[in-house]
């Protein structure tokens, strides 16, 4: 059995990001979704998908590259003097390797991002993390045991491998060759704690667009079992890149997910787009 995840990261960041998470779950093969929040879109996320049955909605655990959701007072190892998260994973993780961060204040950052979105009345379906820190040990034990808290059952391992997309620099191999190492440390604690992954990760994850031509061939050679694919769909490039500060190609993201030779591909080769809910009932 074959079976593939496709999975929107991000979601609640930008409302230009949950109308593409809209239309590639209605016309396309995208039916997960995990929502970081302290998103400006937060509450527009949450709308969308009570009304999108079948639309698994995970938590994006965000400690960096964002909002937090505490005062600044309670958390100041994790913010700027302007109160927002640092920049981005490496600026944090050498504060973290500096001892400059504190992990009680990681663990009552992301509890208060898990309980505003319980109190919601969303049943989340797994959890990630922005620029796979849920990788990092120390803050993993903490994300799984609020997982685990919060009956949350499966979880993303980030095992990408390492010749998908480009490798046009030692930054890239270095950094993927270091998240596949955490990604297996994190595999091992998940199927330790008895949380769901699954099999294979196919996201590309040093910053390039998952493609039309990177999903047909993907879906060609799909190996048996569950294979998540992490995007970052978006309806409008120049705003969202200006917004986020990255010149990712959201449109082509989207446009690859909604793609009808993708789609009829997927027919062909019997193959199934689920969510994180699903992977319970398929072991």
């Amino acid at each position: 059995m074959k079976n593939i995840i496709v999975n929107a990261d991000d979601f609640g960041r930008h409302e230009l990001i949950n109308r593409a998470v809209e239309r590639a779950f209605n016309a396309g093969c995208l039916k997960s979704a995990t929502l970081m929040a302290g998103g400006v879109a937060f509450d527009d996320a949450i709308n969308l998908a009570k009304r999108l049955a079948g639309l698994g909605v995970g938590i994006h655990f965000t400690l960096a590259n964002g909002n937090p959701i505490l005062p600044a007072k309670e958390i100041p190892s994790l913010v700027t003097e302007e109160g927002t998260f640092h920049g981005n994973y490496i600026k944090f993780l050498k504060r973290y390797l500096c001892g400059k961060i504190s992990l009680a204040e990681v663990r009552l950052e992301l509890a208060a991002q898990l309980e505003k979105i319980q109190r919601t009345g969303l049943t989340l379906t797994h959890f990630d993390s922005h620029q796979h820190l849920h990788h990092v040990p120390g803050i993993s034990e903490i994300a799984f045991d609020l997982a685990t808290s919060a009956g949350i059952k499966a979880v993303r391992v980030a095992n990408a491998k390492l010749f998908d997309g480009e490798l046009d620099s030692l930054g890239k191999l270095i950094g993927r060759l270091g998240l596949g190492s955490l990604a297996k440390f994190t595999a091992h604690q998940a199927h330790k704690k008895i949380f769901s992954t699954p099999e294979h990760f196919a996201g590309i994850v040093a910053g390039e667009s998952v493609s039309e031509t990177f999903l047909l061939k993907l879906i060609e050679n799909l190996q048996d079992g569950t294979t998540e694919v992490m995007l970052h769909p978006g309806t409008d490039n120049q705003t969202l890149q200006d917004f986020c500060q990255w010149s990712h190609d959201f449109e082509a993201e989207l446009a690859a997910v909604t793609s009808p030779r993708v789609m009829s591909l997927l027919a062909e080769k019997n193959i199934s787009a689920i969510n994180f809910a699903n992977l319970e009932v398929i072991r």
